[in-house]
């Protein structure tokens, strides 16, 4: 029995195990650059916002086509009039008429300057402007993304190394402490180890602030809650060999002007506002439509209807002198119940139609609809040229970023090897007692300044170089 219960209480606790490292791992998801992209595309509410104003203005389009379809109203009005009233059924006048007048028409546009197709041209336009526009925020975001994903890797190296820094800092403090005791050193020796460590920890303290301020960035993007537990995938940029830095500046532009979705989403908004021209004038022309209806009246006056004659004989005068009656045959209407059907029915109406509507004069409204849709086409072609000039003047300085941020890595690269080299002269003087303590912190310090400024240089000049691939059209890996 207590080999039963031992093995029970084996298996809840291996069940145990497994279910908090299956938590664990569950909780920890593993960030790359393409799954943060592909989390920002799906999640982000500013893209999904766009992608709403798609569906408004598709559901604008499909309503303009539908708009040349023929309406059809229908309508009916009761009333009790008192007083000297007509009655249209008999057109009779009564003091009291009840009425009731149902009817349906229909109406069709034949022709209308245009106006129609034109709307329906401007609201397909305008919904391609809107892809456009979700294009953009999306390359934006992706942009973004990618900027903070290369901050998050940027401030990662730069924490590494401050932990590193600190443990130079505790291996000195701990060594001159023995120098002092032995006394070998000063106790001014022995601050300036103490100072060397409190900045150590406090760069420490500003790398991982920074760091875990632009993984909150990240989630912000991905629409993560601010609690979720990620792990950035951490790639090799060391094995990057690809990284182009030298590019024709005039080849990028032209390639990018078809590409960029800032020039993109101009020239849709030019197309409509063209369009918006046409629309205006259609004003300056006549409109011709097609009616029809279908009417009918009710009214309580007359409650018999004649349904017939009967033959009678009626006398029409005397004769003079024996006073005979004069007979002749005649008619006599037989009335019946005039039901609220056959009211309906006898008073049956059908129209057909075209109705021409020619403006005149109206007040100068026509003329300055079309001048202020020029104005707004005017408005909208220089907004393309801008867009064009602003992406031209923005890649001509990438392309300079990009050489400039190469040759800045060589540097931070040898300037780096130089201070290594000259800290481990120092620190071998200083191991044995040829060199003071300030000169080796200050060593110690370029050697950390220039270590982080190697790091920034890095990833900088990858990012200059993604920024082009970017404007290319190219979508950014690492």
């Amino acid at each position: 029995m207590k080999q039963k219960l031992l093995l029970i209480k084996k298996a809840i606790a291996l069940a145990l195990v497994i279910g908090l490292t299956v938590c664990t791992a569950q909780a920890q998801q593993v960030i790359s650059l393409q799954k943060a992209v592909d989390f920002t595309l799906q999640n982000n509410l500013t893209i999904k916002q766009a992608a709403n104003n798609e569906l408004f203005d598709a559901a604008t389009y499909t309503q303009s086509k539908n708009n040349r379809l023929p309406g059809l109203s229908g309508s009916v009005s009761a009333s009790d009039n008192f007083g000297r009233a007509l009655d249209v059924t008999t057109y009779q006048y009564s003091n009291s008429v009840v009425a009731i007048n149902p009817s349906v028409s229909a109406q069709a546009i034949l022709f209308q300057g245009g106006q129609l197709r034109n709307q329906i041209i401007q609201n397909k336009l305008q919904l391609e402007t809107d892809k456009s526009a979700t294009a953009k925020v999306k390359n934006d975001l992706v942009l973004n993304v990618v900027v903070d994903y290369l901050s998050i890797l940027t401030n990662t190296d730069l924490v590494t190394a401050a932990k590193q820094q600190i443990e130079i800092a505790k291996l000195t403090l701990d060594r001159t402490q023995k120098s002092v005791d032995a006394g070998n050193q000063t106790m001014a020796d022995l601050s300036q180890a103490k100072a060397g460590l409190s900045t150590a920890e406090l760069n420490l303290t500003t790398a991982q602030n920074q760091l875990d301020f632009s993984i909150l960035v990240l989630k912000q993007y991905m629409e993560m809650p601010p609690t979720t537990e990620i792990t950035i995938e951490k790639p090799d940029i060391s094995k990057l060999t690809d990284i182009k830095t030298v590019f024709n500046a005039e080849e990028v532009v032209a390639s990018a002007v078809g590409v960029n979705p800032d020039v993109k989403l101009a020239e849709a908004q030019q197309a409509v506002t063209a369009q918006g021209i046409k629309i205006a004038k259609a004003g300056f022309y006549p409109t011709l439509s097609m009616f029809g209806s279908l009417s009918s009246n009710y009214s309580d006056v007359t409650s018999q209807k004649s349904i017939g004659t009967l033959p009678i004989i009626v006398p029409i005068g005397y004769v003079n002198g024996t006073n005979q009656s004069v007979l002749t045959n005649s008619y006599q209407n037989i009335y019946g119940p005039y039901s609220f059907g056959n009211k309906l029915k006898d008073n049956f109406t059908q129209a057909i139609g075209l109705s021409l509507s020619i403006p005149i004069f109206n007040r100068f409204n026509a003329h300055t609809n079309v001048k202020k849709a020029e104005i707004n086409y005017e408005n909208a072609r220089i907004s393309t040229e801008i867009a064009k000039r602003t992406l031209a003047k923005t890649i001509y300085q990438a392309v300079l970023d990009a050489r400039a941020s190469e040759r800045q890595y060589q540097s931070s690269v040898q300037t780096y090897e130089a201070n290594k080299d000259a800290f481990n002269i120092i620190k071998q003087r200083y191991d044995v007692g040829l060199e003071n303590s300030l000169n080796y912190n200050t060593s110690l310090t370029n050697l950390n300044k220039s270590q982080n400024d190697m790091i920034q240089a890095r990833y900088q000049m990858v990012f200059r170089s993604k920024v082009i691939d970017y404007y290319l059209g190219k979508p950014i890996t690492l």
